[in-house]
């Protein structure tokens, strides 16, 4: 065991380095995945609410060039990720405001949830099953907003100014969501399924260490190497979100359980919550399916 950053968290928490935790036998023999073109959909959403301008041109290109991999729309062809671009972001520890969503949202969860395990309730179990497709053990290796509920009931971390804006989403509306560094990107981001070999920087016992995801791997991933691991599972070090961050990208993940608007829901809330506690923040989004 040692201490990693996890997605959907936001902090070093406690889960398993052993090799292969996250994709089992059934993802190696997948390891003739190869990106091809594929006609994904890119739905020009309206621009975000709250009074927001719009991001910068080169933000704005970025934003554009953000794909989702043919090998994992032939996964799960009901995925949908919605994208969130922001820059003039006010970044800092977790103060009065986002602590009152926190426990907000704490108190949604625990209703919803009434005393079931998370992997009783639709969404939940519709991610544990979409990690099983690519060979991933849901119950070593836990979707993110799974993560969350199972923090609910002892109270979700208080981490920083964003990374408590997108868990209190996450948790009420019932899918993953992460947050990242845009200026730390190398490249745009693209979900992928993974070769094997691609680079993961991450801490092992407290030291830096680079790993690899297992062949066949839902990723997401830049230029300079896997960002996060198992579609929402486990981020990398190098675009963590941090009390210097400025400029954040936001991805919510969407499966069919989630229903027709629950993730666009969940991205406007997002954005209010963003434009409301970053004032002069500007904000813009896409929506990517297949």
């Amino acid at each position: 065991m040692g201490a990693v950053w996890t997605r959907g968290t936001g902090q070093r928490g406690l889960v398993s380095l052993v090799e292969g935790t996250c994709s089992g036998p059934q993802a190696r023999s997948e390891a003739h995945v190869t990106s091809q073109p594929w006609a994904a959909e890119f739905a020009e959403l309206p621009e975000p609410p709250g009074g927001a301008g719009p991001v910068s041109p080169e933000a704005r290109l970025w934003l554009d060039g953000v794909t989702i991999e043919r090998p994992v729309l032939e996964l799960r062809p009901d995925y949908t990720a919605l994208i969130i671009v922001a820059e003039g972001l006010r970044p800092g520890p977790s103060d009065e405001a986002t602590d009152a969503l926190l426990r907000d949202a704490e108190a949604q969860a625990m209703a919803t949830l009434a005393g079931r395990d998370p992997g009783e309730l639709v969404p939940v179990a519709a991610w544990r099953a979409a990690y099983q497709a690519f060979g991933a053990k849901p119950k070593r290796t836990r979707p993110s907003v799974e993560a969350l509920l199972r923090r609910v009931d002892a109270g979700l971390p208080r981490i920083d100014r964003l990374t408590d804006i997108y868990n209190a989403i996450s948790v009420r509306h019932l899918l993953p969501a992460g947050g990242e560094d845009l200026a730390r990107y190398r490249g745009p981001a693209r979900l992928d399924r993974a070769a094997g070999d691609e680079p993961f920087d991450t801490v092992r016992d407290g030291e830096p260490v680079t790993g690899h995801p297992e062949p066949g791997e839902v990723i997401w991933r830049d230029d300079a190497g896997v960002t996060c691991r198992c579609w929402n599972w486990r981020q990398c070090v190098r675009t963590r979100i941090t009390h210097e961050t400025t400029s954040a990208l936001f991805i919510l993940d969407g499966l069919a359980e989630l229903g027709p608007d629950g993730l666009v829901n969940a991205g406007r809330e997002l954005a209010a919550q963003l434009a409301a506690l970053h004032p002069g923040a500007r904000l813009s989004w896409r929506r990517i399916s297949a």
